[in-house]
């Protein structure tokens, strides 16, 4: 049976409710440096947070998972079709995709068998991107706290894997040559209780939850209070995406 690193079935309608969703211009980057719009591969979709965005810009979106629970939840659209599959054997046709996306999942992946499966799975020329986002950016009085969360309540928590992330992929080897694309941010605006409950869908605050029987988003609501003025009163999120693109064969 293939195994894969599942830290997000346990939890996939949370997933889907709470995630930040990523702006449309980044999609629309993708199709503009495709060589062609006819089919493209999200790898490692989850529910699809990015598979309904690419829909609006590529005939079809063959949209993978390995986590069956994640596809379950996932947003139907004519143009999406969902499978569940590794990334490293993701079932599809040779050369029959025209560009590659992996939305905060390369860091899971066995990369050379990853990207051997994308030379095989993509056309000639294809575009290959693989996006990140980090720590959400609030304002200067929230941001250390969150850094704390991060760093210490949780850090001990944290996959291994998910280092590459604040390694800002820098760390993850690269095979195909690369392609410069304008940089994209991912903006929400969310209350209190919004942010915390996206906080609540990390593998990090999961885990502990799991081993420790302590649920730490409690305490830091209590910390995150006085800082953010009238819990139900929105406030501007953004997150600078993280970007690792190549033009494949």
């Amino acid at each position: 049976m293939t195994t894969f690193k599942d830290h997000f079935s346990g939890h996939a309608a949370q997933y889907r409710e709470y995630r930040p969703h990523y702006p449309d211009s980044l999609f629309e980057i993708i199709a503009e440096h495709a060589p062609a719009r006819t089919a493209v591969w999200d790898c490692g979709c989850g529910n699809g947070q990015a598979s309904v965005g690419l829909a609006r810009y590529f005939g079809t979106v063959y949209a993978t998972d390995a986590s069956a629970q994640q596809i379950a939840a996932a947003e139907q659209h004519p143009r999406v079709a969902y499978s569940v599959a590794t990334a490293e054997n993701s079932g599809l046709p040779d050369a029959s995709v025209d560009a590659v996306l992996v939305a905060q999942a390369l860091h899971w992946f066995d990369f050379e068998r990853f990207y051997d499966e994308v030379e095989r799975v993509a056309r000639r020329g294809a575009l290959f991107v693989a996006v990140a986002y980090r720590l959400a950016e609030i304002a200067p009085e929230i941001d250390p706290i969150l850094q704390r969360f991060h760093d210490e309540t949780v850090g001990p928590f944290w996959p291994a894997d998910r280092a590459h992330i604040d390694s800002s992929y820098r760390d993850i080897p690269r095979r195909f040559p690369p392609v410069d694309l304008p940089p994209v941010t991912m903006e929400a605006e969310w209350t209190l209780d919004q942010l915390l409950a996206y906080l609540g869908t990390w593998s990090s605050v999961q885990r502990m939850q799991k081993d420790t029987g302590q649920d730490p988003l409690p305490a830091l609501r209590e910390e995150l209070l006085p800082v953010w003025g009238e819990p139900d009163t929105p406030r501007a999120i953004r997150w600078p995406l993280i970007m690792l693109a190549g033009r494949v064969g």
